[in-house]
């Protein structure tokens, strides 16, 4: 049996193997394969964090059966030896049928050891709900007077951004004069990277006096800025008909007053190391 280092530690390191499986990691049984370092090497409270990943080689198939955690190993004075302590079945391993024991009584393992990289930049992505105050109403008087192609509300700030909700009294795209149209956008001075986008959950509504008949749309979508001229505003077209809204009987106007209303539900921020 010889043992092949295939990589060695950043710092003094030795490839462990125990054939019958180590006994103290519940390894009895299995081949147990380790990493360990030398801790005269490292710094009373030096920390190093490694990829581990062990070899055993199949002359039979002519391949490496592999083993790697998904998570990097760290070690340090207290903790100097890393690795698997149920690596493969001893009956498997020392078969020599299966071909991980060869000319005799021969037998290859390595291991290699990588240090991750040291990320220069990073983001920290969550998604924020549960506002306090997660809705903007907003009524528009004398609708049926606006003339304008587009109208905006005040800027109001929900899970700290800022926000605008337009209407177009007499609709855009495919609405256009034939349905209100409203989304909820980004407001144009709300600071965000070239690539930065918002994730967004929320309701945009245009109310009725009778309730029941409010109508809802549903937004789940991703915000991006301004400037990419694109997405950086979500809704309908064509939220209502304006059929319906000139209809006194259908309650969507009172006193020539139009409510709408949106309730934002999740809203997504992101921190950038370095800022």
């Amino acid at each position: 049996m010889y043992l092949v280092l295939s990589q060695p530690l950043a710092i003094t390191g030795t490839l462990v193997v125990y054939p019958n499986g180590n006994k103290n990691d519940k390894g009895s049984g299995y081949l147990s394969l380790y990493a360990a370092i030398d801790n005269s090497t490292l710094a009373p409270h030096e920390e190093v964090y490694v990829d581990l990943r062990f070899y055993v080689f199949n002359k039979k198939e002519k391949k490496y059966f592999t083993i790697q955690d998904t998570d990097v190993w760290r070690y340090n004075n207290f903790k100097t030896m890393w690795g698997f302590s149920q690596v493969l079945p001893g009956y498997t391993f020392k078969s020599p049928y299966n071909g991980y024991l060869y000319d005799g009584d021969h037998c290859e393992f390595g291991v290699d050891v990588t240090t991750p990289t040291v990320f220069q930049t990073s983001e920290l992505f969550t998604v924020a709900n549960n506002f306090k105050t997660p809705t903007f109403t907003w009524r528009l008087l004398k609708f049926s007077t606006l003339l304008e192609d587009t109208y905006l509300s005040d800027t109001f700030s929900i899970g700290g951004r800022r926000w605008n909700i337009q209407v177009n009294p007499s609709g855009r795209d495919k609405g256009k004069g034939k349905a209100l149209s409203m989304y909820l956008i980004v407001n144009h001075n709300e600071e965000l990277r070239p690539f930065e986008r918002i994730y967004v959950r929320a309701k945009l509504r245009v109310l009725n006096k009778f309730k029941f008949r409010n109508v809802e749309r549903q937004i789940d979508n991703w915000f991006s800025r301004w400037e990419t001229g694109r997405a950086y505003g979500w809704g309908s077209s064509e939220f209502v008909p304006l059929s319906n809204l000139k209809d006194s009987s259908k309650g969507f106007l009172v006193d020539d007053k139009l409510t709408v209303q949106v309730e934002i539900e999740a809203v997504s921020t992101t921190k950038y190391f370095p800022s």
